[in-house]
């Protein structure tokens, strides 16, 4: 479907499942999940109620464990995610969201409906995943 000038696509219409992990677990369980889970990112566990959410995307491994030599088995998550997440309201206009992730300088962000994040949406989903052009 080919939305008309009138129909608003919003960031809970085009985000994808949140896998999570904890923030112990070693890259190598990481990337592991991220395997048999077919995604490209997960979102660290807050440890408390205060913490903020973390994340770990690609990137973060190679920085944080090719680059430097590091044993995937030695690295903890928390070691390399990024941490806090930028997330977007779920209601958001997608204009906005790739806005927001694009200025940010990040390719993904969790969707927050009223303090639950429900969904994860990305630059890639925004134009493949979507039958915009």
């Amino acid at each position: 479907m080919v939305p008309d000038n009138t129909t608003i696509i919003r960031a809970r219409d085009v985000m994808h499942k949140i896998v999570y992990i904890d923030g112990m677990a070693t890259a190598r369980e990481a990337a592991a999940k991220m395997r048999s889970e077919k995604v490209y990112s997960l979102l660290v566990n807050k440890r408390h109620t205060d913490d903020a959410w973390g994340i770990l995307v690609y990137q973060d491994f190679i920085k944080g464990v090719i680059m430097p030599s590091r044993s995937p088995h030695e690295v903890n998550v928390y070691e390399i995610m990024t941490k806090p997440v930028i997330s977007v309201p779920a209601d958001m206009d997608i204009r906005y969201v790739a806005r927001l992730i694009y200025r940010a300088g990040i390719r993904r962000a969790p969707v927050d409906d009223g303090g639950e994040l429900i969904g994860m949406v990305s630059l890639s989903s925004l134009i493949l995943d979507n039958e915009l052009f």
